[in-house]
C-alpha cells in the first residue's frame, strides 16, 4: 500500500480541505504542522516518512480564481527528488515549468475533457464525485475505460476531510468492474484501519491529508506497517 500525502493550495498557502466546500477552506493549523506555509507542511510530511510522491491540488485553478503556478515552480525546484502529482484545475494540462520535470499532470474529470486527457502526455485521470456523490464532468470520462490511464484516482469529495471513512462501496465497484486498472483512493481515510480496509478491497494507493495532520496515522504506524510489508512508500 502506498500513502500519498496531499497539499491543497489556495491563495498561496496550504488549506484544510473538507467535503469539497472550497469557499470555506481555511489555512491548515494541525498537530502535525501549525504552519500553513507549503514548505513547512512538506517538511512535516517528510518527518513522517521518505515520501517519493506528493499530490498538489491548485484550488485557485480549480475554482478559476487565479493560480499558484509560481509557488509550485519553486516547490518543484526545492524538492527535486519528489515527484509531485499536480492537479492544475482548468489550466492547460501542458503547463510548462522551467528547468524541472519532477511532476505528473492530474486531470480531474471536473475540469477536463476527453480530448485533453488523450492529448496530455503521462496524464493521470481523477474521476471526481461531488459533495452529493454525483459524477463531475463528461459522462464519457466515466463510461469509457479505454480513455483511462493505467492508474485512476477515485475522488469522493464528500469524504474529504469528513472523518467519515472511505467510500468502500464505490471503490469495490470500480475495482471489481475494471480489475486491469490500478485505482487510487481519495477521501475519507481516518486511521490505519481504513488503510487496511482499502488493501482488502484491492486498492494499493491512497491520497491522505487529514489523518496525517491529526496524527491519526503517524510515523510509528507507517514504520510498523512497512516492516510488515503492508505499506510501502
Amino acid at each position: 500500500m502506498r500513502l500519498i500525502p496531499v497539499l491543497d493550495l489556495k491563495d498561496g498557502v496550504v488549506v484544510h480541505a473538507q467535503r469539497g466546500q472550497r469557499e470555506h477552506y481555511l489555512p491548515i493549523n494541525s498537530p502535525l504542522c501549525p504552519s500553513a506555509n507549503v514548505y513547512d507542511v512538506i517538511d512535516a510530511f517528510l518527518q513522517l516518512a521518505d515520501f517519493k510522491i506528493i499530490y498538489i491540488a491548485d484550488l485557485n485553478a480549480v475554482i478559476q480564481q487565479g493560480d499558484n503556478q509560481a509557488l509550485i515552480q519553486t516547490v518543484l525546484q526545492r524538492y527535486p527528488l519528489i515527484t509531485f502529482w499536480l492537479d492544475a484545475g482548468y489550466q492547460s494540462p501542458d503547463l510548462a515549468f522551467t528547468g524541472v520535470s519532477n511532476y505528473r499532470p492530474v486531470l480531474g474529470s471536473e475540469c477536463c475533457t476527453a480530448e485533453q486527457l488523450a492529448a496530455t502526455h503521462n496524464a493521470l485521470l481523477s474521476l471526481d464525485f461531488s459533495s452529493d456523490n454525483q459524477p463531475l464532468g463528461e459522462s464519457r470520462l466515466f463510461d469509457n475505460s479505454h480513455l483511462w490511464s493505467e492508474q485512476v484516482i477515485i475522488m469522493t469529495l464528500a469524504r474529504v476531510g469528513s472523518d467519515s471513512g472511505v467510500d468502500s462501496e464505490k471503490l469495490r465497484y470500480y475495482q471489481q468492474t475494471y480489475p486491469q486498472i490500478d485505482f487510487i483512493a481519495a477521501g475519507g481515510v481516518r486511521n490505519i484501519n481504513d488503510v487496511q480496509q482499502l488493501k482488502t478491497l484491492g486498492i494499493n494507493s491512497v491520497l491522505v491529508a487529514s489523518a496525517l495532520h491529526t496524527k491519526a496515522i503517524g510515523k510509528a504506524d507507517i514504520r510498523e506497517c512497512s516492516l510488515k510489508g503492508k505499506i510501502r512508500q
